[in-house]
């Protein structure tokens, strides 16, 4: 909501309105405009400044009903928006990732003296192949966001190189770094590919609606991946088994063709299916198909995890010092702390709640106490990393865990304080603002990390 303020110093200047309005559409920024605009009207209804506002950007009588939190639509955005998915571009774009792919994960990847390391530059080059081709499609698609487009692509490149450089050891090469370090890029790449993907779609700019609602369809599409992927294999599997059965054997290459191919092409395809690029991050369909789903299955979930979280803290004091002598363990409790953000997200709605309605008091409620439970559990599992460091040294790996969980950490301490000022009129807000802040931070500690392992561990 990066309007309020400007639109409230303005609210008596019309023409300080108006060209707050006409600078919101050159950065294509009209719908939080809009967004803004009414929730100062909402807040101040005696403006008469704010009402003509209000009705001027309504796109007919239906608008009356329109929620501080709701989407505003032009008639011409919905034109696009009915046009459906555009498969002539994600179809080829899909298939020339998963011949990329298919192309990478070539013989040596699994023979050869120097196939391990091959196969950890085919681990770090998936993910921004396959990040490139999404932004790609999402660009050409809406065919606006053309400029962060490309410098997220190029930042991407840029740091990739940056990790290959430290990560590759064929050749003899003196900057290679051996140990923790390859490993933990395997894992932060991909992170580094989702986020350049999201800034593209919303840049650096402060719309904790808009970021959290990415994050919303980020949960969307990773669920719809995995479900084509869940049907490729059985695809696959299929296919050879029949094939077999008629003493037919594919070729190793036509093998990774329907293994490595065919999943190189499902992320492209997986966003195209769950994302419509005519419309921002805020604006996209979250109430219907796999999105709803999902939406149910996290609430339903909140109060299982809730009953698990509960005993779990009961019974912390009887097997204090486990954490403290179990490396395994400290691993779980990072697990389930991205665990818990991502229950956070999926079950708290994009769109507010009727404030009044019980579904809305005892979801807010159920989050509330998640965030109070993961944070003793967060705080307890913080103390024995940072005291197997002070009994040990600092490594690369630790130094990550330690980074990751202050961060969340944070997140969840800032979202309590927001959950409790906030009370039930404004909770969905509030959890927006934290999330959508906390991945400003993911962003910082990614890179870095990237950049910085290398250098502090030779």
């Amino acid at each position: 909501m990066q309007y309020l303020e400007p639109i409230r110093a303005a609210q008596s200047d019309a023409q300080a309105l108006e060209e707050l309005y006409q600078g919101a559409r050159h950065d294509h920024m009209e719908e939080e405009f809009a967004r803004d605009v009414l929730a100062l009207h909402q807040e101040s209804p005696d403006n008469l400044l704010y009402a003509a506002w209000h009705y001027r950007l309504q796109p007919g009588p239906a608008a009356a009903s329109v929620t501080p939190l709701a989407v505003v639509e032009t008639p011409t955005r919905l034109v696009e928006a009915a046009k459906g998915t555009n498969w002539l571009l994600a179809v080829p774009f899909g298939l020339i990732a998963g011949v990329i792919v298919w192309w990478l994960t070539g013989p040596s990847f699994f023979t050869g003296a120097k196939s391990i390391d091959h196969g950890l530059n085919v681990a770090l080059a998936i993910a921004p192949i396959e990040a490139f081709f999404a932004i790609a499609f999402l660009t050409l698609t809406s065919r606006k966001h053309w400029l962060q487009s490309l410098l997220a692509i190029l930042g991407m490149a840029a740091l990739y190189f940056y990790v290959t450089r430290f990560t590759n050891v064929q050749n003899a090469n003196p900057n290679a770094v051996t140990g923790q370090y390859p490993i933990l890029m395997v894992l932060h790449i991909p992170l580094l590919a989702w986020i350049a993907v999201g800034l593209s779609l919303l840049g650096l700019k402060r719309d904790n609606p808009g970021r959290f609602a990415f994050l919303v369809k980020s949960l969307e599409v990773l669920i719809t991946g995995s479900i084509y992927g869940a049907g490729a294999l059985v695809f696959s599997g299929i296919t050879m088994g029949l094939f077999a059965a008629l003493n037919v054997h594919f070729s190793e290459a036509v093998m990774r063709l329907l293994t490595a191919g065919v999943g190189g092409a499902i992320p492209v395809l997986a966003v195209a299916t769950v994302y419509d690029p005519h419309l921002s991050p805020y604006e996209q369909r979250f109430e219907e198909g796999l999105g709803k789903l999902i939406s149910i299955l996290m609430r339903l979930l909140l109060p299982l995890t809730l009953l698990v979280l509960s005993i779990y803290v009961v019974f912390i004091p009887f097997n204090f010092q486990a954490p403290f002598r179990s490396r395994d363990l400290l691993i779980v409790y990072n697990a389930m702390l991205f665990a818990i953000m991502g229950l956070l997200i999926g079950a708290t709605p994009v769109r507010r709640p009727e404030p009044s309605s019980g579904y809305a008091k005892a979801l807010r409620w159920g989050i509330l106490v998640l965030v109070i439970l993961a944070t003793v559990v967060s705080l307890y599992a913080m103390s024995a990393i940072v005291y197997r460091t002070l009994q040990g040294a600092l490594t690369p790996n630790r130094l990550t865990v330690i980074g990751w969980n202050t961060i969340n950490i944070a997140i969840l301490i800032f979202l309590m304080v927001k959950l409790f000022k906030s009370g039930q009129e404004r909770w969905v807000e509030a959890v927006h603002t934290a999330i959508g802040t906390g991945a400003m931070a993911y962003i910082a500690w990614t890179t870095l990390l990237i950049l910085a392992l290398p250098l502090l561990f030779r």
